[in-house]
């Protein structure tokens, strides 16, 4: 059986906004169509009664024009959900290759995110100097900026 990663769903307060976010600042595409999705089939594949969903899939950066896609989604009725933080079961970030990290940071700031934490930096014998931050993004989802020299 063939296998092969596809995207990964985000449940957004505002899909518009937060796709925007990751676009400017971390360079995913828009992959058309956007979605309005509603109906029966997809009551019974959520387990909703009445479900609508909204929004688009961007083109993660680095893979090329087949590579997987953040599934950026928002729901008309959504659930509340308290805070992740780094040691929470489940998914706990999105990670990103970047080239200067504290410079990252800042943007993400600047774009209306958050910090998690400080810079943290560590040597790995035999792969180089690691230097990563976790930061929020503008809904609160957790993500690692990292950085290999």
């Amino acid at each position: 059986m063939a296998i092969r990663y596809v995207h990964t769903n985000l449940i957004a307060r505002d899909w518009r906004a937060l796709a925007s976010f990751y676009v400017r600042l971390f360079d995913c595409r828009p992959v058309p169509p956007e979605r309005d999705l509603s109906g029966g089939w997809l009551d019974a594949a959520t387990g909703l009664d009445g479900a609508h969903i909204t929004g688009l899939h961007l083109r993660l950066p680095g893979h090329g024009d087949t590579g997987p896609t953040l599934e950026i989604f928002s729901y008309d009725d959504l659930a509340e959900r308290p805070d992740v933080a780094p040691n929470t079961p489940g998914f706990a970030h999105l990670a990103f290759l970047v080239d200067d990290v504290p410079a990252m940071a800042e943007a993400v700031l600047a774009a209306g995110g958050s910090a998690v934490g400080e810079l943290g930096t560590r040597d790995v014998p035999d792969v180089g100097r690691l230097a990563f931050r976790y930061m929020r993004d503008p809904e609160g989802n957790m993500i690692e900026l990292l950085h290999w020299s």
